[in-house]
C-alpha cells in the first residue's frame, strides 16, 4: 500500500470477500451508488467494490490538480486494490470510468482478468480532436464553477443521448438527487484533467489488452456502436 497516495477513496462493497472481486467505476457526474443495483444482483457470486472517482462523491483528493489525471488516478486505484489485498480482479465501468478502466487494463495487465465496458471510447484519435474537446470541456467546467449545479444537471441530461434515461421518472429523480450532492468545483477539475481531450489516445494500445473484454452499447446508440465495432478487432480477446 502506498502511504503517500493523495487519494482517500470512498467506496461501497457488497458480497463475500472470498469470492472473485469486481471493481465498478462510474461515469462523469456519477458516484459509487450508480452500481448498487448491479452489484447487489451479482453479490452472491462476487465481492463487489464500487468507488467514487476523484472529483465525485465523497472521495477526497489531497494534492494538486495533477492527481485528477488519468494516469495518476489509475495508479491510485491500483494502490487502493492493494489496500484491500486484491491481487487480480474484474472491472466493470461506464463512459469516463470506462476510459480509466481501459487505461488500467492496458497498463496493469496482470491485475485484471475480465473487463466490461459500457459506452466507452479509447479516446480521441487526432491532436485537433483533442484540442477541440479540451476547449469544449473548459467551457463546461467554467459553467460548472460559475453557475448552478442544478441547472447544469438539467441541461446535461436534456441532451438527446439521455432521452431513454429520462423516461423512468422515479429512477431519474433519484439519480439527480445523488448527483446534486457532488462538489461542482471538483467536478470541473475532473472534467479539465481527465476529460477525453486530455487523456492520451489508447487506440494504438488496444493490441496490448490481455484481459477478456466485453463492450456493451445501447441499441440506439449509433456513436458507440461504431466505436465498439472498430475497437473489438484491435483487442485480442474482445466481444460486443
Amino acid at each position: 500500500m502506498n502511504m503517500n497516495s493523495p487519494y482517500t477513496f470512498c467506496f461501497v462493497q457488497v458480497g463475500d470477500k472470498s469470492n472473485p472481486a469486481v471493481l465498478f467505476l462510474h461515469g462523469f457526474l456519477g458516484s459509487a451508488q450508480d452500481w448498487c443495483d448491479v452489484a447487489s444482483f451479482i453479490s452472491k457470486d462476487y465481492w463487489c467494490i464500487s468507488v467514487d472517482l476523484p472529483g465525485h462523491g465523497k472521495t477526497v483528493v489531497n494534492g494538486s490538480e495533477d492527481a485528477y489525471r488519468m494516469e495518476n488516478c489509475a495508479n491510485g486505484l491500483v494502490d487502493f486494490l492493494d489496500s484491500l489485498d486484491i491481487g487480480k480482479c474484474n472491472i466493470v465501468a461506464y463512459s469516463m470510468g470506462g476510459r480509466l478502466a481501459l487505461y488500467m487494463a492496458i497498463n496493469f495487465p496482470d491485475r485484471f482478468d475480465r473487463v466490461i465496458l459500457e459506452s466507452t471510447s479509447p479516446g480521441l484519435k487526432t491532436k485537433q480532436e483533442r484540442q477541440d474537446r479540451r476547449a469544449h470541456d473548459n467551457i463546461l467546467a467554467e459553467r460548472l464553477e460559475t453557475g448552478s449545479l442544478k441547472q447544469f444537471l438539467k441541461e446535461w441530461y436534456d441532451q438527446p443521448l439521455f432521452a431513454t434515461l429520462r423516461q423512468d421518472k422515479e429512477r431519474f429523480a433519484k439519480m439527480l438527487t445523488n448527483r446534486i450532492s457532488n462538489n461542482k468545483s471538483d467536478l470541473a477539475t475532473s472534467l479539465r484533467m481527465m476529460g477525453a481531450g486530455v487523456q492520451p489516445s489508447l487506440w494504438d494500445q488496444l493490441h496490448k489488452m490481455q484481459a477478456r473484454l466485453l463492450l456493451i452499447v445501447g441499441e440506439k446508440d449509433d456513436k458507440f456502436k461504431r466505436i465498439a465495432a472498430e475497437m473489438a478487432p484491435k483487442c485480442p480477446r474482445a466481444s460486443i
